[in-house]
């Protein structure tokens, strides 16, 4: 039995999530079974993190154990055949026996993409949050500052996904407008695009896409810059901002 590592992109519009349901398109069955179509086994994987419908992965690492002999890379262009266009492996490689997806990493890094502009951009609907009102990232990005550090973040959980803490450690939290050159897949973009990029040892069940909700009423000049560090001081859900939307959401990469 041989244990692999398996990095993949994907567009996660279409489907209901990571995590394999009945009845449903997943992208854990959609590999699991172009896996079991090229080895002829029955294989389960875990991957890093269990995004939800309509998350983005750049960077998404999966493992599973197999009786397989091929090479990785002879794998890795099986998989690209046997996948659909909306997910690739970008790398495959033997691990460690006890190599794990989840149990193995140190950090993950998420990107959220915010729009800004006046006009919606139709092509970017599935990859950002489009907000009609002007954004203030720079004072979304001092705002933000407070939550660098190791802290409690009950307040930036939503319940459902128990874990034993709540409290985890922030190592960057970044907020700024991309290039005002037109993006070539989104015309009506052109300084409209803001990134915010959280990396963590670990991230709480919708943990980012409640401090998008939270900083984005800093932005929009609702709150004061120094609101975020209250709600974290609240360890309350109800005290934060609402949970941004899945589509604007994109882990970015995971370091083991």
């Amino acid at each position: 039995m041989r244990t692999f590592r398996l990095t993949l992109a994907y567009d996660g519009t279409r489907y209901a999530g990571w995590q394999s349901q009945s009845g449903q398109l997943t992208l854990q069955d959609t590999l699991e079974q172009a896996l079991g179509r090229i080895t002829r086994e029955t294989i389960r994987v875990v991957a890093s993190g269990r995004t939800d419908a309509g998350v983005h992965a750049l960077g998404q690492v999966v493992s599973f154990h197999s009786e397989s002999q091929l090479e990785p890379r002879v794998l890795q262009k099986a998989l690209n055949a046997e996948l659909p266009e909306d997910m690739a492996v970008l790398d495959a490689a033997l691990a460690a026996d006890d190599f794990h997806a989840i149990w193995s990493a140190v950090r993950k890094r998420y990107r959220y993409l915010l729009h800004d502009g006046t006009i919606r951009d139709v092509f970017a609907r599935q990859y950002a949050w489009h907000l009609f009102t002007p954004l203030d990232e720079d004072a979304m990005r001092r705002a933000g500052q407070s939550l660098v550090g190791t802290h409690d973040f009950k307040s930036f959980e939503t319940s459902g996904s128990p874990r034993g803490t709540s409290v985890r450690r922030v190592h960057e939290l970044s907020v700024a407008r991309l290039d005002a050159t037109p993006h070539p897949l989104f015309p009506a973009t052109p300084g409209k695009l803001i990134s915010i990029e959280i990396e963590a040892d670990g991230f709480l069940y919708n943990m980012v896409r409640a401090i998008v909700g939270t900083l984005i009423q800093v932005g929009q000049g609702r709150r004061a810059e120094t609101w975020p560090a209250e709600v974290m001081a609240a360890c309350d859900r109800r005290a934060a901002g609402r949970t941004a939307p899945a589509n604007g959401l994109f882990l970015v990469r995971v370091d083991y």
